[in-house]
């Protein structure tokens, strides 16, 4: 069996394996930093949302709900801005109150738009709601195939056939 870190007594040479080590040898005073990937946003303002669809239909994840407030209370904020196929609203199961989000579900792409453009900056029980759609595509840019992670890892072979 293996460790996950190997240190040579004679050079001081540390060997690190594992998610998050670089492969090869490094050094215990190793200066090297981490460089992670960034993307860019490319939503600009007054450009509409790249928004995806769920199986049944278009959700809009509504955040900075009270926590006292009921079904009820979100059915009639967004009945205004077309039929609500579905609403879903979490209660934390320790206190019982909502946990500040709420996830209403329309038909069509126009009314899901139209609840977000709306709702967004008004009043529910005192607290101001913000609303956005719960699903949005990936950008177009991204490569296929990259940071899929997982593989990497090969089984060793062992000198002789049947020794472990």
């Amino acid at each position: 069996m293996d460790d996950d870190m190997n240190i040579d007594e004679g050079s001081g040479v540390v060997r690190r394996k594992g998610r998050g080590f670089k492969a090869g040898l490094t050094t215990e005073n190793s200066t090297d930093e981490v460089q992670y990937e960034r993307l860019e946003s490319t939503h600009k303002e007054g450009e509409s949302t790249k928004a995806a669809r769920s199986v049944e239909g278009w959700i809009v994840l509504v955040t900075n709900v009270h926590e006292e407030a009921t079904e009820e209370d979100v059915q009639d904020k967004f009945a205004d801005y077309g039929q609500i196929k579905n609403l879903h609203l979490n209660l934390d199961r320790r206190t019982g109150y909502v946990k500040g989000y709420a996830l209403v579900e329309y038909e069509t792409h126009a009314e899901a738009q139209r609840a977000i453009d709306e709702a967004s900056g008004t009043q529910l029980l005192d607290q101001t709601l913000q609303c956005d759609f719960a699903f949005v595509r990936p950008p177009p840019s991204a490569p296929k195939n990259q940071n899929r992670g997982g593989g990497g890892r090969q089984r060793r072979r062992s000198a002789s056939p049947g020794a472990r």
